[in-house]
């Protein structure tokens, strides 16, 4: 998990940011991306694709990641957004974000996937980087758990929908409740499961 930071830091690079978005895939909501410099001694063998983890140990790795991390900077785009342009360039935006509030900054990224930032700081795509790079693993825990607790807000806000169960994902349950109620303010108004109810 640190192979691919150690090349690069071969490459005589030090501050390298794991960069990882969530939320492509639901209806609702934004998309939530997230930039993490690790120090370069650091490991936890805990940390791996937040997909892969349980709720209850993203949220146990969470501090962990913050308590530690050298950097941690997290970029969004809502709803809107993504419907104005699109749900690649939102995520790519949302990268873009992320590695703009970092502080100290990056002098290299890891992002994970095919596609690369906007931004001239040198960077390398890494398919499947959530499981081959610790600090994209790292990246991908603080982005799920920011989104799902933005998701927790706007349950209270749209209770209706229930997004605290499924964070916006087109499940059963929320396809129902667009059915029931149609789209609320916060769906993607130009995805599939939204404008057919």
């Amino acid at each position: 998990m640190r192979q691919i930071e150690k090349m690069v830091r071969q490459k005589g690079f030090s501050r390298i940011a794991g960069i990882d978005e969530a939320g492509r895939g639901p209806l609702a909501g934004p998309v939530v991306s997230a930039a993490v410099i690790l120090p370069a001694d650091y490991f936890c063998p805990d940390i791996r694709d937040s997909k892969k983890l349980s709720e209850k140990k993203r949220r146990q790795l969470f501090p962990e990641i913050m308590t530690h991390a050298l950097a941690v900077g997290v970029g969004l785009c809502d709803h809107r957004e993504i419907d104005t342009t699109n749900i690649l360039a939102a995520a790519l935006c949302s990268m873009e974000r992320a590695v703009m509030n970092l502080d100290p900054g990056a002098d290299f990224l890891l992002v994970d996937g095919k596609f690369l930032v906007n931004t001239d700081i040198p960077q390398q795509a890494v398919v499947r980087g959530d499981s081959l790079s610790l600090s994209i693993a790292a990246a991908s825990i603080i982005a799920k758990i920011t989104r799902d607790r933005i998701m927790a807000t706007l349950d209270q806000a749209y209770p209706q929908y229930h997004f605290i169960r499924h964070k916006g994902y087109p499940t059963g349950v929320h396809r129902q409740a667009i059915k029931d109620h149609g789209p609320c303010p916060v769906h993607r108004k130009t995805f599939k499961g939204v404008i057919q109810g």
